[in-house]
């Protein structure tokens, strides 16, 4: 198996906490990547990988830019250095992996994707969620058939919390959308089918000292396909991360680490014929189902969502990258991912306060 070098450019949270982290924790991934270099301006900050990996270190992340020893380079750079950084990465002629969101307009993902098929090289982004123990299960019971036609998909991201950091500012390419936003947006979309949905959405800035969303609502529809209800809230203490699905035969409920849905058998319980006339003897319709019932837990593993998906994701990257082999999530989806944040942003214009 080939071991890839890597560089990490920013050791913020995601560039230590989420890709570092899982590189150099996680045996499977270790045995395919090798941290070489790691970028962040903040000295302070590198120390930790470099403990970690014996790697290379410097302030400037430019200095990747003429390497030719590097098999990938990980932009975790702040979200509105994205686009410039992965752009010019591409154009050294360099693989790269963008973490989200890897732009914030359609515009701007063409110009990645333009730059990717110049340079002869791959353009990934990390939408890990994809890969999460509980959105497999999800997509498992859905595709088994046993919920019938899928009318709604309910999707809560939520939890209460207020920030003061530069993911408040919209001039940083930040807010909630933009930021928790990409990864049940990703879901969502995977399960809306490869249409273009209608968009509608409303957003609010709540408890944040800058001037980005924290609150959002998002419907997604489409003719032949599920409405699908996206919720994305630091204004919500109670919901969590929850799924809810409606069926034509049943449906499911859950969270990331315990889901239970019930179904029945059409066949087994046709539909009683109309009847237009006084129902016989007052009665409201009511029949007993044959309801089938099964869950969901979650292992210990699983339950640690970052590595579970990360895990899953760096796995799929390797593949592509090693072996030829197609990405799972391409920048095409990731597009239509960002034409829907983009429409959202165009009906919510908030104020630009900073």
């Amino acid at each position: 198996m080939k071991q890839l070098s890597v560089a990490i450019l920013g050791q913020g949270r995601s560039g230590r906490s989420i890709h570092a982290h899982c590189l150099t924790t996680i045996p499977a991934l270790r045995e395919r990547y090798r941290i070489a270099l790691v970028c962040d301006p903040l000295a302070d900050r590198l120390e930790d990988t470099r403990k970690d990996t014996d790697c290379a270190v410097s302030t400037d992340w430019r200095s990747v830019l003429t390497r030719r020893d590097l098999d990938l380079v990980i932009n975790a750079t702040p979200s509105d250095q994205h686009v410039t950084v992965s752009r010019e990465l591409l154009e050294a002629g360099h693989n790269v992996l963008c973490e989200k969101p890897l732009a914030r307009t359609v515009a701007e993902v063409d110009q990645l994707t333009g730059a990717a098929a110049r340079s002869g090289k791959m353009l990934a982004i990390f939408q890990q969620s994809r890969f999460a123990p509980y959105f497999r299960q999800v997509r498992s019971v859905i595709e088994s058939g046993v919920l019938g036609r899928i009318v709604q998909i309910r999707i809560a991201f939520n939890g209460f919390g207020r920030r003061w950091d530069w993911q408040t500012l919209q001039r940083m390419h930040a807010g909630n959308l933009l930021n928790t936003g990409p990864h049940p947006l990703d879901q969502a979309l995977q399960l809306f089918g490869d249409a273009d949905p209608q968009v509608f959405c409303r957003m609010d800035s709540v408890n944040y000292a800058g001037d980005a969303d924290s609150h959002i609502k998002l419907v997604l529809w489409g003719k032949g396909r599920p409405t699908i209800d996206l919720e994305v809230s630091n204004c919500s203490p109670y919901t969590g991360y929850t799924y809810q699905i409606s069926g034509s035969c049943g449906g499911l409920t859950g969270t990331t680490e315990r889901m239970e849905w019930k179904w029945f058998d059409p066949a087994k319980a046709p539909l009683p014929a109309l009847i237009t006339g006084p129902m016989p003897g007052r009665a409201y319709c009511g029949e007993k189902l044959p309801w089938q019932t099964a869950n969901w837990d979650a292992s210990t593993a699983e339950k640690d969502i970052f590595a579970s998906a990360g895990e899953g994701f760096y796995r799929d990257l390797h593949a592509a990258l090693s072996e030829g082999r197609p990405l799972t999530v391409t920048p095409a989806q990731v597009r239509r991912q960002i034409a829907v944040i983009e429409e959202c942003h165009r009906q919510n214009p908030l104020p630009v306060r900073f």
